[in-house]
């Protein structure tokens, strides 16, 4: 395989210096990046799939659920692959006896932390934790369970926040600062104490910062995020319009 060959083209300005191509190993497959790609944007274009929680094209990279970890062959360490750059000659293993382990450890703690009853749940059926933990084979959990009793802020006149599911990828509170602008979603408290909060920790029906472009509610994995009137396995989220408005606002079409 030309190492090269599958790199998308790039327009380069006059006077632009070029950007170094990088060649290294991706499950003993030869593949190419340009300098500040990720392992997982290399991943993905050559059709090599890495599961990810908080990760989503058209927001920046986070790194926080850290279910895309890799195993770098060399020295046997786990990277989370959407924020870490491949180095010349590197090795990389995405399904290794390590990374599944961990990866399993992982998802256990996400579910043990809060109250994901799939049954009840507005995205049954559509959610990527309950996908994740069918594509992890995950079972059961060794981990006991929190059982947090979390308000549900229903004061919104078209969506509910439901904490107890939420898992804390943050991407509500990304697309709500960077493609809507608003940044009425931040994070409040630390570790397992963390909560997505409202403006300062306001009913979110309250908010003067909130637009209800509904864009947190779409990005969400969970049910942690959804819209009113939606009964068990009702939820269903359309994310196409993220990659489209980021590029736009790259371009700074508005």
């Amino acid at each position: 395989m030309n190492p090269s060959a599958k790199l998308p083209p790039r327009q380069v300005t006059a006077g632009e210096p070029q950007a170094q191509v990088l060649t290294f190993k991706i499950n003993d497959i030869d593949v190419s990046a340009r300098e500040g790609e990720t392992i997982l944007s290399v991943a993905n274009r050559y059709n090599i799939t890495i599961p990810t929680l908080c990760h989503l094209d058209g927001l920046s990279p986070y790194g926080g659920c850290r279910i895309c970890v890799v195993e770098l062959k060399q020295s046997g360490k786990l990277v989370p692959a959407c924020i870490t750059c491949p180095l010349e000659g590197m090795e990389i293993l995405t399904h290794s006896q390590q990374v599944m382990e961990s990866r399993k450890k992982i998802l256990e703690l996400i579910f043990s932390e809060r109250n994901h009853v799939c049954a009840v749940c507005v995205s049954n059926g559509h959610c990527e934790l309950q996908q994740l933990a069918t594509d992890l084979g995950l079972t059961h959990v060794h981990y006991a369970y929190r059982y947090p009793h979390l308000a549900v802020d229903a004061s919104h006149h078209r969506f509910v926040l439901d904490p107890n599911r939420c898992v804390l990828c943050l991407r509500c509170v990304r697309v709500c600062a960077e493609i809507e602008g608003a940044h009425t979603w931040d994070v409040m408290g630390r570790g397992i104490s963390s909560q997505i909060v409202a403006d300062l920790n306001q009913p979110w029906g309250s908010s003067t910062t909130c637009t209800s472009c509904g864009k947190c509610v779409q990005v969400c994995p969970t049910g942690a995020l959804y819209e009113k009137g939606k009964s068990v396995a009702e939820m269903v989220k359309n994310r196409e319009f993220l990659p489209y408005l980021q590029e736009m606002r790259d371009r700074k079409h508005y």
